[in-house]
């Protein structure tokens, strides 16, 4: 992230800090409070995603990221790229960790923005275990539908904006 963006991030904290003062001391310490609670209870988790992609990138076959996903891989890396996004399960420190091992290990960012977006939109694990349970099964192969063609055009954007 660049120093702007994180200055403006910080800019955004301090603003709504001072917002919440204004309004009560109590409502200040209460929000001071659920951010520390869940900056601690992340933070774990983010050094583990951090160095699980170090060791994932180096465990990962090279030769064989850089074939199936590399510069060179086309349409047929976006689609194994895509249908790995959707096999992957569990939360951002693994899909992320994943993503960032694959770019280390010779894939190229447009099919790597295919395999975030798929992870985003189809993760099977959370279809079957969230979505089906909770709405109708016509609504959730519908949005299933809706979405296929979202990983390929997120990586045809990649290609046409150029290397990241």
């Amino acid at each position: 992230m660049t120093v702007a963006v994180v200055l403006f991030l910080w800019v955004i904290v301090i603003a709504l800090g001072l917002v919440a003062i204004m309004r009560s001391r109590a409502l200040f310490r209460s929000g001071f409070k659920a951010g520390a609670v869940d900056f601690l209870r992340l933070l774990p988790r983010l050094t583990i995603g951090v160095f699980g992609s170090g060791f994932i990138a180096e465990v990962m076959p090279q030769e064989l990221i850089a074939l199936w996903l590399g510069p060179d891989s086309g349409l047929a890396g976006t689609l194994i790229a895509s249908a790995a996004g959707a096999l992957t399960p569990g939360g951002p420190m693994i899909g992320f960790a994943i993503g960032v091992a694959a770019l280390k290990s010779g894939a190229s960012a447009p099919q790597v923005i295919a395999y975030v977006t798929a992870w985003a939109l189809f993760a099977l694990h959370r279809v079957f275990l969230w979505e089906l349970p909770m709405m109708p099964a016509r609504i959730v192969w519908l949005r299933v539908i809706a979405s296929l063609p979202l990983p390929f055009l997120a990586a045809w954007i990649a290609m046409l904006a150029g290397r990241p």
